[in-house]
């Protein structure tokens, strides 16, 4: 029986649940790619522990049954060993030296036609790109391709292929975000079974070293990596602004945020190219440290920016009741017809948000918890119900169809609605930290000295269980595209290098205690109008550089869109056009903002705050 991996289909059923009620979408893209029979090796990501294997499960093209490695020694009880193999598991003997006993599991499975899946990363990690990729896929692939030769009446009629896949979340660790899972191109075996063939000393491991690299690029392309965090973070805080009142599609998704992480990656794309990273991170920083969102704030119709030769000043009091007042009034208006479900799934919330908590400091393992944690909630309050509508209906077999289907159809009334008033509900809470942020006087604002420690984005610690790759080039390295430009060092809570295994890891300084949002939010509407300009100013420079002006850009996106590519050594480099990239900007719905148009209207009661705004000349520097 397990050959029907039977555990496999209930948990994958199940976990579709769990992937639909988490996340908004799961967008499939290149699923043409895969082929629908024959052996494959599908090598993904790894970013989003157990998530990521659900959502390659669940999302995989022709819902093929994906086999995963496991310890061999888990397989030695003979039930254990059939819940192993009906779940979609495989054994690897990693104390063998031997490839062929190591991979006796693999080729089995991949003779009898079957799909391995692998995370060639070897483990999950939160970091700005991908940091490494392992070699054991290609040993696995090229390993198969020797023993079909070796035994072609065993093997599966058709050869192996490799099929990468990226899985990109837009926010990893955030409740109703969107997930990107897309397929490469097919790695044949043709180009490298030759060598690995060889008996020639070294070409067998060179060919899978090759192959590796083959399975890296194609990974990268189809993911989001940038040379360091401040990048990264000021390249998110671009695209939230770029994209303030439309949603980026999902299949531009990761096109759109490698562009701007390649548009920020160099110290010397525009004059000002300094200060506008300075002011887009102490943006980011502020909303993290607010618990508030660009998008929130940018629901509330608060304006994108001010007359260039004014301070920066505030919403007026009277303004920001008058948003309150409306948005609450539209979350009042949902509410009846979402208050039933809201607290049937209150359980369901609450061991989601201790789940995370568990894990506040592994950005990797919080959505994990919050699923897994909150599917335990689901699952008990659902049967409850169940049986509940069931003895209230005698405990008949058409009560127990009734129950079942009442259940079914409020799950998915639910997941209807959640959305609309998951969004509504973080207006109207955004839009009173703000009201009380603007109404309480002045004196309780964090001084500037104070603020100081919230305006640099919070950076995971660096992850010692992976092998740091080899050094980016000088320019893209981060000595210049982040500490020099933003004249810090050391980030909080990042860990030495040099750290190895069996070293005690350094003594962790007490984390920031975050002070109430009401003494933040201030800061948080002056640091976002400078953020505006800044960015403003940044795209007037770019667009006054001329038609010949070229900015860094990923080699296969520089490919892609008529850019310029260069090899520097064993570098490869790309470059597109400015003007090119501000028309691939406005094309897929960005607005760039423009500091000649004054706001007019919106801002003719605003309060004469103005002290520790940050003027057009000093942006322009």
């Amino acid at each position: 029986m397990s050959d029907y991996k039977l555990l496999h289909r209930i948990i994958r059923g199940t976990a579709r649940l769990a992937v639909g009620s988490f996340f908004t979408e799961l967008r499939v893209i290149g699923g043409e790619n895969v082929p629908k029979e024959g052996p494959i090796i599908v090598c993904a990501t790894h970013h989003n522990m157990m998530l990521d294997p659900v959502i390659l499960s669940v999302g995989f093209p022709y819902q093929r049954i994906l086999n995963y490695w496991s310890k061999a020694t888990l397989f030695g009880n003979p039930v254990v060993r059939w819940i192993l193999l009906s779940s979609g598991n495989i054994p690897v003997d990693r104390k063998s030296k031997d490839r062929r006993v190591l991979l006796k599991g693999t080729l089995e499975a991949l003779a009898h036609g079957e799909a391995v899946a692998l995370f060639p990363e070897g483990t999950s990690y939160t970091e700005p790109r991908i940091m490494q990729v392992k070699d054991g896929a290609a040993w696995a692939a090229l390993e198969y391709t020797k023993w079909a030769h070796e035994n072609a009446d065993k093997a599966a009629a058709q050869e192996v292929q490799v099929i990468p896949v990226a899985i990109v979340y837009t926010n990893k660790s955030k409740y109703r975000s969107g997930v990107i899972m897309e397929f490469g191109q097919p790695i044949k075996m043709d180009a490298y079974k030759e060598q690995f063939f060889s008996s020639q000393e070294g070409a067998p491991r060179a060919a899978v070293k090759r192959l590796t690299q083959a399975i890296e690029k194609e990974l990268i392309e189809a993911s989001v990596n940038a040379p360091d965090w401040d990048t990264l973070y000021a390249a998110r805080m671009a695209r939230d602004i770029l994209w303030e009142d439309k949603e980026i599609g999902l299949d531009e998704f990761v096109v759109v945020s490698q562009t701007l992480v390649d548009l920020f990656t160099l110290a010397d794309t525009t004059p000002n190219m300094k200060s506008v990273r300075r002011h887009l991170l102490e943006y980011y920083s502020l909303l993290q440290s607010s618990h508030l969102t660009n998008a929130t704030l940018s629901s509330l119709q608060l304006p994108r920016s001010l007359d260039p030769k004014a301070p920066v000043t505030l919403p007026s009091r009277l303004y920001t009741m008058l948003i309150l007042l409306r948005d609450s009034v539209s979350a009042s208006m949902r509410l009846p017809f979402f208050l039933f479900p809201l607290v049937v799934h209150a359980p369901a919330y609450v061991m989601a948000r201790y789940g995370a908590k568990l894990v506040e400091n592994e950005e990797e393992t919080q959505a994990q918890n919050k699923v897994a944690f909150g599917l335990i909630a689901v699952l008990f309050v659902y049967s409850t119900a169940f049986f509940f509508l069931w003895a209230l209906l005698m405990y008949t077999p058409i009560g127990a169809v009734v129950s079942a289907v009442t259940v079914y159809l409020f799950a998915v009334y639910h997941n209807q609605v959640i959305d609309d008033n998951y969004e509504s509900a973080k207006r109207c809470i955004a839009a009173w930290r703000v009201v009380v942020g603007v109404w309480v006087p002045k004196k309780w604002d964090l001084s500037l000295h104070a603020l100081s420690q919230y305006t640099t984005p919070r950076v995971p610690p660096e992850n010692p269980w992976i092998d740091r790759p080899k050094k980016l080039p000088a320019r893209l390295s981060g000595s210049d595209s982040s500490d020099a430009m933003n004249g810090r060092s050391t980030s909080v809570g990042s860990q030495s290098p040099d750290l190895r295994h069996g070293e005690e890891p350094p003594v962790m300084a007490r984390p920031v205690r975050r002070p109430p949002s009401r003494r933040l939010v201030r800061h948080v509407l002056r640091a976002r109008v400078e953020a505006i300009r800044a960015l403003a100013a940044f795209f007037e420079q770019l667009e006054r550089a001329g038609a010949d002006k070229k900015v860094y850009a990923s080699a296969h996106l520089a490919h892609a869109y008529g850019g310029i590519i260069e090899q520097r050594g064993e570098d490869v480099e790309g470059w597109r056009y400015g003007r090119e990239v501000m028309e691939f900007v406005r094309k897929l719905g960005g607005v760039i903002p423009m500091r000649e148009k004054v706001v007019e209207g919106e801002w003719a009661a605003l309060s004469s705050e103005g002290e520790g705004y940050t003027t057009n000349e000093e942006i322009d520097k």
